[in-house]
């Protein structure tokens, strides 16, 4: 990262002057550094996990220097830079910041004693989180109750499937049931698109993929739970009461999502051309404000509530470190996206059109969903909202369908991989802080192909039209 910065700094000057870049203009060689970051992050943990651990940050900001210098050689300085204010100001920085407000704000809260990790007790806790979700957001309700979840099985053999499921319900779809849920139904929210809206239309959906999963979790728990040696013969955290500490905090999750509503309602008019990106005064203000609330819980919530917790900074640097390299070096493949039939990923647009450009679906929700895996899902939902029409009024009304698959694809595929939403990758993290042994990237995929995607299928089938 330290090597980014003098790049990012250099290139300031221009930035005021740089326009929009077209996507037509590029091959798809210029995807080849986000190629790259997927690999590195696939592969290095499984490999070279040591050197991964020490280094993963160098190796994200390698990716994008890949991507940035032949680019600025190619287009000019101020047209990279341009690219760089618009993946940092516009995406990356308030994307990082609600990670950093959620998750320092939900580890002020300390859960304190233990449960049993039965199955039922199990598959309560994901119910929980997974109602929590949309109501506090994927990240705060992932950080909220990991913790107790794996204290609560810490005294079992198999509870990797427990973390899995935890991400498939908790970090991605129970967050499809409100703007405040997940960042690409929060962009929907900025653009147009109403609260409730979201809420009616997504809830056959999230429910009906909810009860799959918590009744397969259940059946796939008790199994393990049935087998003789599940049990270590001492727990290191014996069962107790629950009390919770830090409870203030709840009050300062609400002021967050508060401090989001506020930024998709509040339309003040003002805006602020920052490094040659346009930013509202709305969204200046939401960032302020969730800076002050992570401030503040830092400042008023007890040392021994984060000890009790073992808050450390590790996860959502680590989500930090990656997500810029990521953010930057997937730009190429937004932009040809955008580009639309003009860009080199024209085919995959037509495909979701039929011969008279009426939308199809289904092939909305798979191409945003399957891209959603790899890319953020934030941007990549919006390319096909733009794509699809683009008017929030318009979609809620005759293209109400077509609304609807993108945001559960969106939203719902998220949970594919590691890196299709941000709260995977610290799930993950403070699971192998606590001695968790998680798949590599790819084991993490054959879960995720061989219990989600039979779920997709029947959405599919049941909601959208081919």
């Amino acid at each position: 990262m330290k090597r980014l910065l003098p790049l990012l700094l250099a290139v300031l000057p221009a930035l005021a002057h740089a326009a929009d870049f077209d996507g037509a203009q590029l091959g798809l060689a210029w995807t080849l550094p986000f190629v790259g970051i997927l690999l590195s992050i696939a592969l290095f943990p499984l490999l070279a996990p040591h050197f991964w651990h020490s280094h993963f940050g160098k190796i994200s900001a390698f990716w994008a220097l890949a991507f940035l210098i032949p680019f600025g050689a190619t287009f000019g300085v101020g047209t990279a830079g341009g690219v760089i204010a618009h993946a940092l100001i516009d995406e990356y920085i308030p994307f990082i910041l609600l990670l950093f407000a959620l998750y320092t704000v939900s580890g002020g809260i300390l859960v304190w004693g233990n449960l049993h990790g039965s199955p039922k007790v199990n598959t309560a806790i994901l119910a929980l989180g997974t109602v929590c979700a949309s109501i506090m957001g994927t990240t705060g309700a992932a950080m909220l109750l990991i913790r107790p979840l794996l204290k609560a099985n810490d005294n079992r053999k198999h509870n990797v499937h427990v973390v899995v499921f935890f991400i498939f319900l908790v970090a991605n779809i129970g967050g499809g049931l409100t703007p405040i849920g997940d960042p690409p139904l929060f962009l929907g929210f900025l653009k147009g698109i109403s609260f409730f809206w979201t809420l009616e239309h997504m809830l056959p959906l999230v429910a009906l993929n909810s009860a799959i999963l918590l009744t397969l979790f259940y059946f796939i728990d008790r199994y393990f739970y049935s087998k003789e040696d599940e049990i270590k013969a001492v727990d290191p955290t014996p069962d107790s009461g629950i009390k919770l500490f830090g409870k203030f905090n709840f009050v300062l999750i609400a002021a967050v999502v508060a401090a989001v509503v506020m930024s998709g309602v509040w339309k003040p008019g003002i805006d602020f051309h920052v490094l040659g990106t346009e930013v509202g005064l709305q969204d200046i203000t939401r960032d302020v404000l969730l800076i002050v609330i992570a401030l503040v819980s830092l400042k008023f919530t007890p040392k021994q509530v984060r000890a009790g917790n073992d808050f450390n900074w590790d996860p959502i640097l680590e989500v930090a470190k990656l997500f810029v390299g990521i953010f930057l070096a997937m730009a190429p493949a937004i932009a040809i996206l955008r580009a639309g039939e003009a860009g080199q990923l024209a085919s995959l647009v037509r495909v979701v059109s039929d011969s008279g450009g009426a939308p199809i679906d289904s092939m909305y929700f798979w191409m945003t969903g399957i891209l959603s895996s790899f890319l953020d899902n934030a941007p990549t939902y919006l390319v096909f909202f733009n794509l699809a029409h683009g008017d929030a009024a318009h979609m809620m009304g005759p293209m109400a369908s077509t609304l609807l698959a993108i945001s559960a694809g969106a939203v719902f595929m998220g949970a594919m991989t590691y890196i299709g939403n941000a709260p995977n990758f610290m799930v993950k993290a403070v699971a192998e802080d606590r001695g968790v042994k998680m798949p590599s990237f790819f084991g993490y995929m054959a879960w995720s192909t061989a219990i989600l995607l039979p779920c997709f299928v029947i959405t599919s089938l049941l909601f959208f039209h081919y």
